[in-house]
């Protein structure tokens, strides 16, 4: 589950890129008719990638708290609670163990 999820951002990062290439072209066209100075154009391109990585980055936590809430609302152990389990676990194992050569 947690490749599928990261398939699809970075499927949605590939998409991202390609915008950032057609908003390329396209205020290249503009400045190539006329209708915006070169200076205009890179300014506009400017603020139109910093407003895209802003929303990028937005999608992006979203994304992350929403599959977090997920697991926790689908009851699934993250890795730390599974290592907390394994330490305890271990411990347990040693504490046996010592008792076991205690009462021999």
């Amino acid at each position: 589950m947690l490749d599928f999820i990261k398939k699809t951002m970075l499927t949605g990062i590939g998409i991202a890129m390609k915008t950032k290439d057609e908003l390329e072209e396209w205020v290249r066209e503009i400045v190539k008719k006329g209708e915006m100075s070169e200076n205009e154009g890179k300014s506009f391109l400017d603020d139109l990638m910093k407003k895209s990585e802003k929303a990028q980055k937005d999608f992006e936590e979203k994304i992350e708290s929403k599959f977090k809430d997920l697991l926790r609302k689908a009851d699934i152990a993250t890795r730390d609670e599974v290592n907390e389990l394994k330490n305890e676990i271990e411990e347990l194992k040693r504490k046996k163990k010592h008792f076991k050569s205690d009462s021999d």
